[in-house]
């Protein structure tokens, strides 16, 4: 097992290939974006931000060592992801709207922030569990080149998305983004 001779070194390698998945994810959606010339919207917006926010408490776990304090990061940006993903599935299906673009594996890509926001919750209890005789001390040894090599991916990703975004979107919300509100019920005043 990873944790058997060195537990500090073990969470690294995992919160490093925890830390690679959600770049993965960054990009996928960046990808999605211009594949498919879809505008993100306010929501999508808002989970691409739940990731960025997740993947810095990985990092910081990776950089700094295994802290609660990290997980803690990682636990309230999946909380938002969550709520603005759930958000996101609840409005499309009451409005009646297909996904935006292809289903991908099937399920839509907010069906898969959903899911991965659920597996950032269940990773952090998981490595919250196997960490906690590591505590908040700081590692002394340097980051090994693969991990720095993720640290920068993730770095990387996070750039395209807010230039992508920012040139297509400016300042303000994007065009033709929004999602379209729920008709008014018959008889109703307004």
């Amino acid at each position: 097992m990873i944790f058997s001779l060195n537990p500090a070194r073990g969470s690294r390698i995992i919160n490093t290939v925890a830390l690679l998945g959600i770049s993965i994810l960054l990009y996928v959606a960046f990808a999605w974006q211009l594949l498919f010339d879809a505008a993100p919207c306010p929501l999508c917006l808002l989970q691409r931000a739940a990731f960025v926010m997740a993947g810095v408490g990985l990092l910081l776990n990776i950089r700094l060592g295994p802290s609660p304090l990290h997980y803690a990061m990682v636990i309230a940006a999946s909380l938002g992801g969550l709520v603005a993903a759930g958000n996101q599935l609840l409005a499309q299906a009451s409005a009646g709207e297909p996904p935006s673009g292809p289903p991908l594996f099937g399920l839509s890509i907010h069906s898969w922030a959903f899911l991965a926001f659920c597996a950032l919750l269940a990773f952090c209890v998981l490595m919250l569990a196997a960490d906690r005789k590591w505590g908040d001390n700081a590692l002394k040894k340097p980051v090994a080149l693969p991990a720095l090599i993720v640290m920068g991916l993730f770095l990387l990703a996070i750039l395209v998305n807010v230039a992508a975004t920012s040139l297509e979107c400016g300042l303000g919300e994007c065009e033709g983004a929004l999602l379209a509100p729920a008709a008014a019920p018959a008889g109703s005043g307004s």
